[in-house]
């Protein structure tokens, strides 16, 4: 039986592929931590040839991408087949036509990448990866489609994202109505087992505010980001809880308006080496044989 806030990914991307057309204009806060991976990304003085960005949405992260490194060859991978349609409108819309060969598109699920193994020179991942159940598996996946040389950088929702609503929630009734968001130590464990190298990640917070709750209610729903958990509440919910949860966010209120809390957990790691042994998820850990030394006669 699935836990209580495991995702339906079917819901998820119906959820996003309704939202494509107006996502990026909801989507400010996305953008802005877009622009803070694009920025770690300059830092690292990278030559790639070929780019993955998994979870691509609109492809706002992978336009800007484009034009730091327009020699290379970028692959948008998303769940939601319309987000993929409107991110290649826009980029005819945004480019010329003889720089479109190097656009691909690629329809689906991050944890199972229809990619063979070390082809991928840097991989993004923009607010992708809470919308995954397993992050074990996904990160795996990372790690095998990765060049030994390649670089990983991420972004992710922590704990504390939306704790406001989060216990609002809690205090009308015992349902699911939010979606899990993976601790700091689980995405390390994750890096961890994969085998990529040198992972490092550190967490910002942020918030921003709002005249009424509502309002970020619809917000999250104007950008795809509202509840597909498998227990959900199913059928239409009551006018008298959803007063409730509005009555119960008032006690979040300073000058400024209502409150929504945001934890960014950002990830780095480079490509895992042909010959270093790698952990499985069972446990056992598999040793190339170019690793073991031999004893000498």
């Amino acid at each position: 039986m699935n836990r209580p806030d495991f995702l339906d990914l079917d819901q998820v991307s119906a959820s996003f592929g309704r939202a494509a057309s107006d996502y990026e204009k909801y989507a400010q806060l996305q953008k802005q931590i877009a622009d803070n991976l694009l920025e770690r990304i300059q830092e690292l003085n990278l030559k790639p040839q070929v780019i993955l960005d998994v979870g691509s949405g609109t492809g706002y992260l992978a336009r800007h991408l484009a034009k730091m490194y327009p020699a290379a060859h970028i692959y948008h991978l998303d769940l939601a087949l319309p987000m993929l349609h409107h991110a290649k409108n826009r980029i005819i819309n945004k480019f010329a036509f003889f720089t479109q060969p190097k656009q691909h598109f690629i329809c689906s699920d991050a944890a199972f990448l229809p990619i063979a193994d070390r082809q991928i020179d840097l991989l993004v991942s923009n607010l992708m990866l809470q919308w995954c159940n397993e992050v074990e598996q996904v990160v795996s996946e990372f790690a095998r489609v990765l060049q030994s040389d390649g670089a990983l950088l991420f972004s992710t929702f922590g704990l504390d994202t939306l704790q406001e609503l989060r216990n609002c929630w809690a205090q009308v009734d015992d349902n699911s109505h939010l979606n899990h968001f993976f601790d700091m130590h689980e995405l390390g464990n994750a890096l961890f087992h994969s085998g990529l190298v040198n992972p490092v990640m550190d967490t910002e917070w942020t918030k921003s505010y709002y005249a009424e709750a509502k309002i970020l209610m619809q917000e999250l729903k104007a950008i795809g980001a509202h509840n597909v958990t498998a227990a959900r509440p199913r059928g239409l919910m009551g006018r008298q809880k959803f007063s409730q949860v509005i009555q119960h966010y008032e006690q979040y209120r300073t000058a400024a308006g209502l409150p929504a809390t945001y934890e960014i957990i950002y990830g780095y790691a480079r490509g895992r080496k042909a010959d270093e042994q790698i952990k499985q998820q069972d446990g056992s850990i598999i040793i190339p044989l170019s690793s073991i030394p031999r004893k000498l006669s």
